[in-house]
């Protein structure tokens, strides 16, 4: 099953998975706990598999960051293909496992 364009999960072992496109990224279940209790940005991060000379390797890279925005009733999730947005409340739901997935809103940049 395919997700959907643009979404935030669950991941079973904690910490969310961000799809959006064809892209996946990654927040820690620590950085998730920082950013909704302490209000915390919470480093985005993303998995490449690398082959150099016949090796294979995994590269884990900071692609962006997760913050509560200014008014504090959204998360505000940037990367260098975009910004998105998501409701606090939905962001709270699917990190504690009430909800399986929301879905994600294309933001606006000024």
């Amino acid at each position: 099953m395919m997700p959907e364009a643009r979404t935030l999960a669950c991941m079973a072992a904690g910490g969310l998975i961000v799809h959006v496109e064809a892209e996946q990224y990654r927040i820690a279940p620590e950085d998730v706990t920082g950013l909704i209790f302490s209000g915390r940005p919470a480093p985005v991060t993303r998995s490449r598999v690398r082959h150099d000379h016949g090796t294979i390797t995994g590269e884990v890279t900071i692609e962006g960051y997760a913050a509560v925005h200014p008014a504090g009733r959204a998360v505000v999730i940037r990367t260098r293909e975009g910004a998105w947005i998501i409701p606090l409340v939905s962001f709270r739901r699917v990190a504690r496992g009430e909800a399986a997935s929301a879905p994600l809103f294309l933001g606006v940049t000024v």
